[in-house]
């Protein structure tokens, strides 16, 4: 990156500075991707990885944002097949301590009459209403004594972080150069103007050149926004959610079911991933350290005693698995609940040409970096439409989910996280059939999707694999930590690392996930 000098720097590799930078790409700019950590180390790794136009949002008034998200889920639906799948959501209408109450079913159907028709319909299935028998079909542990009946309308889902490690790597097949663990520290400044950035990559210092710069750096922000001395800073509000997963067998879904938290006006979501389920979220303001957040306890035993609340079970702390905590970077000014605060995003130039982005949620980050483009193409004086409404992310052209994932097995689990790439996994395992062999015992990843993430997911640690390239550690925490020995051991032969480097890497692993446990078991804080 020292030897050259690019069209636009973008600064932030989660999901919406991965989409601005395949989307200058694919217009024609020289465009560079950094990003301090790893890609997706942020929020986008810790979302409620939900692709969907947000039923509250009408609730908000805001029908705009409902509207445009649902055109963009159906675009991700499209150009990431392999990635976002079609998700259930199933709204149960209790006699007591429900959602709303039961005499407000007809309204809240005019709600989803509302959803569907501001683009719900795209799915190609609308919502419907469902008796107490269908619901405990699908979600058995509800108690059928306060259990009236409900609805069902449909959205998707994605694992975030391999959404957005796919964007970074589509963007880099259409020539842009990216980078992980390349920390910003200063935007250079030329005549007035900016002209690129000043990063730390491996310990030393070096100067990327850019034409245009674009800081895409979400929560972080607040502490860190790359302006001028005396610049406005952009309004920037960091608001907490966590999520837990425990056993499947804790709660017994086959769709994602929303539940009542009592005494609270937001409710929460529990949805199945695989053997495990997951509980989340809450909506907080956070002004703690952004590279040190954490479930807490107090955090925890909300969301536990949500679900055994509305569901006939019993869920212990020993029996949460995992845990995340990440922050949504809200546009707004302190005062008010975070849950009330819109999710719009803003783009704002300054005068000297630096462009920022920040606000928004998942689904709407192409559209996102689409005016964030258009944006920059001012700053440069040069014209050139967006192409990323058709354009296919890497494994989803040519993916047929139906006929990939219909047999079930290793087929189904390999074509849902690589689509068409899975020929590459095949290829690997036929030269190297040892490496079909289970990474973490109880879940579905194998070596060879460790030896892909290191030739060609930039993975270079093996926090990266465990917890953003797979999400062992989210899933199977305490599973993740036996197996970081042996994933240390295919990156050592992969990427050329020493003893010292591997036992280091395992080291640093294991001590984070004993920090997550101490912060979740109440031992300190975040």
């Amino acid at each position: 990156m020292e030897d050259e000098v690019f069209d636009l720097v973008v600064v932030g590799g989660g999901i919406t500075g991965a989409y601005t930078a395949l989307d200058a790409a694919l217009r024609g700019l020289n465009v560079a991707l950094i990003e301090k950590e790893d890609f997706a180390s942020g929020t986008s790794s810790k979302s409620s990885k939900m692709i969907h136009g947000g039923l509250r949002y009408i609730e908000q008034g805001n029908l705009p944002l409902v509207r445009h998200s649902l055109l963009e889920r159906q675009r991700l639906r499209r150009n990431a097949g392999h990635l976002v799948q079609r998700l259930p959501f199933l709204f149960p209408i209790l006699s007591e301590d429900g959602i709303f109450d039961r005499r407000l079913a007809s309204g809240f159907e005019a709600l989803l009459w509302t959803y569907d028709l501001a683009g719900g319909w795209r799915e190609g299935v609308l919502h419907k209403k469902l008796s107490r028998e269908e619901v405990l079909a699908q979600s058995p542990l509800f108690d059928p004594k306060k259990l009236e009946s409900g609805f069902m309308y449909y959205d998707s889902r994605a694992d975030d972080a391999r959404l957005t490690t796919n964007i970074a790597r589509t963007a880099a097949f259409h020539g842009a150069a990216i980078a992980n663990y390349a920390k910003a520290t200063a935007v250079v400044r030329e005549r007035g103007k900016v002209a690129g950035v000043v990063a730390e990559v491996d310990g030393r210092e070096l100067r990327i050149r850019g034409r245009a710069v674009v800081i895409a750096v979400g929560s972080w922000l607040r502490d860190w926004d790359g302006t001028t001395p005396g610049t406005d800073k952009p309004n920037i509000r960091p608001a907490k959610g966590v999520h837990v997963s425990v056993p499947w067998t804790k709660i017994q879904n086959s769709c994602t079911i929303t539940i009542p938290i009592p005494g609270r006006t937001r409710r929460a979501t529990i949805t199945r991933w695989g053997d495990t389920a997951l509980l989340g979220t809450t909506d907080e303001d956070y002004q703690g350290n952004l590279d040190d957040t954490h479930c807490t306890r107090a955090e925890m035993d909300f969301l536990l005693e949500g679900a055994m609340h509305a569901l006939r079970t019993e869920i212990s702390p020993d029996d949460v698995l995992g845990s995340i905590a990440g922050t949504r970077p809200l546009v707004a000014a302190a005062g008010g609940k975070t849950l009330d605060v819109k999710r719009n995003h803003e783009i704002r130039t300054d005068s000297d040409g630096l462009v920022t982005v920040v606000g928004g949620k998942l689904t709407t980050s192409r559209h996102m970096a689409e005016q964030t483009v258009d944006a920059a193409m001012k700053v440069l004086g040069r014209r050139g439409k967006a192409r990323t409404k058709n354009a296919y992310l890497l494994g989803a052209a040519g993916y047929d989910g139906q006929a990939a994932t219909s047999s079930g097995g290793l087929p189904a689990h390999l074509a849902e996280r690589f689509g068409t790439e899975t020929r590459f996994i095949s290829e690997m395992l036929a030269e190297r059939p040892e490496l079909s062999t289970p990474v973490v015992a109880g879940l579905p990843y194998i070596e060879a999707e460790v030896v892909f993430a290191a030739r060609f997911e930039m993975a270079h640690t093996v926090d990266d694999v465990l917890s953003r390239r797979t999400r062992a550690r989210l899933m199977a925490r305490d599973a993740s930590s036996s197996a970081a020995a042996r994933v240390g051991e295919i990156l050592a032969v992969e990427l050329s690392l020493s003893a010292a480097e591997v036992a280091a890497q395992v080291t640093d692993y294991q001590s984070k996930i004993q920090r997550e446990k101490s912060v979740l078991m109440g031992g300190t804080s975040s």
